[in-house]
């Protein structure tokens, strides 16, 4: 049971105070940068900015205090913004409670039911894609803050295009105090640890006191989270559910919306669990993360929160700033609300550049460009495909969109490489005496033809089975088997065909050492009854015994 075991209580039997130390100062850090992205966030889901803070503490926390990922932050996500966009103006927030509940649930379900493996089956060029388009797309969500960028016409871009067309439309409004500070926190983030590499705190915390400083006592006219998000409310998340809400009715106009909720927590979740493994070695427990990110959902609707999932940003700036143990999701849940309950008018100082710059060596870091670059130049052209479709449309459209298509056109590639790795080939009617070289050949008895089946026997490859086709003296047909790991229903009903060909032309159809996965299927489909137990040899030696004493009878 130890796949159910949350990370939380295996890495506290080794956790030391220079540790706790780094996941104080990586949660501290994580927070500052959740702030602003859970407030624009849910803005742009159609909610209180106040909703994307009590998703970040809620569901923060739980996930990291129940998951299955060390390093792993959960909270609201762009994946979201439209769904809940769309909810939210249909049903209003109790729907949105009630499809989160249900979503939670289902999530729960999924865990327990270890559907959590499945993630394994994703490519790695598709893994590749999706983190470089998140990367990309993070990049220019930032732009506007980091040159100081104002909307004049009112705009509230939510996918990549409309936020280009955006700051292409309103470049005129670039503030250059704004760039200037952004350029001193990126200059802080690059220089700070190359000087400084053995004290503990981070360049990004630096960046974020000198920036806020300089603002507030140099008076430049700056963005800050303040001036951004004026109406933000302080105060503890107050319960929001209701148990009158669950009618059979609402349930039921509701379970869609959860279905894909639930789908798309799952897979951002597990994604970036996977992102995290491969930045810091470690291996986590995709179903107790599930179960986990179902009741940071559930306990995120109950608080007036929106869903919420693993955040592939936060994630990776917890890593790059020492975060190691879930200790450091929980410091950042913390932190949260206290800033919330007692500091908001501090966290209000906050540059809006200098958050931006931070998210854009988050982004540079989380890019994988070397690994990116490297599949392209090594790659199959069917690989590079995948890798270049899945960034694409990472960038242009969203994750999901993404993951969906990539997984799709990599399925259809691998089905397609295996078809041609699969073959039927005749054998040749050799002499080995005249031919010193055909040692695993055999003299064929007369009006006997043999073809040896290569590769698994699935629908894509299925149609070549019924490319055999018997001559007029051909009194046995023999199909050699052994390379031939599975076969599925398509295929077993092709060799249905070709029995009943093979009858109606009167030849005998006999088949030589048949697999174990293969022989399930052809005793399930009652084929070893109508072939006849005499017509499965174990040895190709006994199915052209077989043959020669049909074609001398016949």
């Amino acid at each position: 049971m130890k796949e159910f075991k949350p990370k939380l209580f295996s890495v506290m039997k080794n956790y030391s105070g220079s540790q706790l130390v780094k996941d104080i100062v990586a949660g501290i850090i994580v927070a500052i940068i959740a702030l602003p992205l859970s407030i624009a966030l849910a803005i742009a889901s159609g909610v209180g900015p106040e909703a994307g803070i009590y998703t970040a503490i809620v569901a923060g926390f739980i996930v990291s205090f129940l998951g299955g990922s060390r390093v792993q932050i959960a909270g609201p996500t762009a994946a979201f913004a439209t769904i809940v966009a769309g909810i939210v103006m249909k049903d209003g927030k109790e729907g949105l409670i009630i499809a989160t509940v249900m979503a939670g649930i289902i999530l729960m379900i999924m865990g327990l039911c270890r559907f959590g493996s499945l993630l394994k089956y994703i490519p790695d060029p598709i893994t590749t894609g999706f983190t470089a388009g998140i990367a990309v797309t993070l990049f220019i969500g930032q732009i506007k803050d980091f040159t100081g960028i104002a909307y004049q016409n009112g705009e509230k871009p939510i996918e990549t295009s409309e936020k280009l067309m955006a700051l292409f439309n309103n470049v005129t409004t670039l503030n250059w105090q704004a760039v200037m500070i952004g350029a001193i926190s990126l200059a802080i983030l690059i220089v700070w640890p190359m000087i400084f590499k053995k004290l503990p705190v981070p360049g990004s915390f630096v960046a974020v006191v000198v920036t806020a400083a300089l603002v507030e006592f140099l008076h430049l006219d700056v963005n800050t989270i303040g001036k951004s998000f004026e109406d933000i409310q302080a105060g503890l998340p107050p319960l929001s559910v209701n148990l009158s809400m669950f009618t059979f009715e609402s349930i039921k106009g509701q379970f869609s919306n959860a279905v894909t909720i639930a789908f798309l927590a799952g897979v951002e979740s597990l994604l970036s669990a996977v992102v995290a493994d491969s930045m810091i070695g470690s291996k986590h427990r995709p179903n107790m993360e599930l179960i986990a990110q179902g009741a940071g959902n559930i306990a995120s609707a109950c608080f007036g929160g929106i869903p919420a999932t693993g955040a592939i940003a936060r994630t990776a700036a917890n890593i790059k700033n020492g975060g190691r143990t879930p200790i450091a999701g929980m410091v950042h849940s913390v932190t949260l609300l206290i800033v919330v309950v007692f500091l908001m008018p501090c966290a209000k100082l906050i540059p809006m550049p200098c958050i931006a710059a931070i998210l854009f060596q988050v982004a540079y870091n989380m890019s994988g460009w070397r690994r990116f670059v490297k599949l392209v130049k090594s790659s199959p052209k069917s690989d590079i495909a995948v890798l270049l479709i899945t960034f694409a449309l990472t960038v242009v459209f969203d994750l999901v969109v993404a993951i969906e298509v990539g997984v799709l056109l990599a399925a259809v590639l691998f089905m397609h490489r295996m078809s041609e790795v699969t073959c039927v080939e005749g054998w040749k009617d050799v002499d080995p005496e005249n031919d010193p070289d055909s040692i695993d050949l055999r003299v064929l008895p007369a009006h006997t033809i043999v073809y040896e089946i290569s590769g698994p026997m699935f629908f894509a490859s299925a149609g070549k089975i019924l490319q055999i086709s018997p001559k007029e003296d051909t009194k046995a047909l023999v199909l050699r088997m052994r390379s031939v790991s599975t076969i599925d229903a398509t295929a077993m009903r092709n060799l249905e065909l070709l029995y009943e060909d093979c009858k109606n032309r009167g030849v005998q159809l006999i088949m030589s050492h048949v697999n174990e996965q293969p022989m399930k299927v052809i005793h399930k489909a009652g084929f070893d009854q109508k072939l006849g137990a005499g017509n499965f040899c174990p040895h190709i030696d006994d199915a052209l015994a077989r043959a020669q004493k049909i074609t001398e009878t016949a």
